[in-house]
């Protein structure tokens, strides 16, 4: 099960992760997420654990602890595909509507040499 760990310290390691997790079970990954200018986490990480009753049991255990004065939130990870590549691709804006009485289109008014 992936796991949302939010409002981490930002002195946390993945380390730490693994090592709050693993009390209560396996923990297969943890990725904390850095920001790629400052190189500062961003408060926020992803915990794989492979058996859902021990990843329900930390969610249930962690959520709203206080760890280094902040509160942390646990929950599941919800998939979001904001990056994906596998949106629906738009269809292209067609050259030349169906219509076959279809003409350019050639502005309103006067152009920029003052002729109509």
């Amino acid at each position: 099960m992936d796991i949302y760990v939010g409002s981490i310290p930002f002195k946390w390691k993945e380390e730490k992760l693994v090592e709050i997790f693993g009390e209560f079970g396996e923990v297969h990954s943890a990725k904390i997420v850095i920001d790629k200018i400052t190189r500062q986490n961003k408060g926020f990480a992803f915990v794989e654990m492979p058996n859902d009753e021990e990843a329900k049991a930390a969610i249930e255990a962690l959520d709203g602890k206080e760890f280094e004065e902040r509160k942390i939130v646990v929950n599941k990870s919800v998939p979001n595909n904001a990056g994906s590549l596998d949106k629906k691709k738009k269809k292209p804006y067609p050259s030349k509507p169906e219509n076959k009485e279809w003409k350019p289109f050639k502005g309103i008014g006067k152009n920029k040499f003052g002729k109509k």
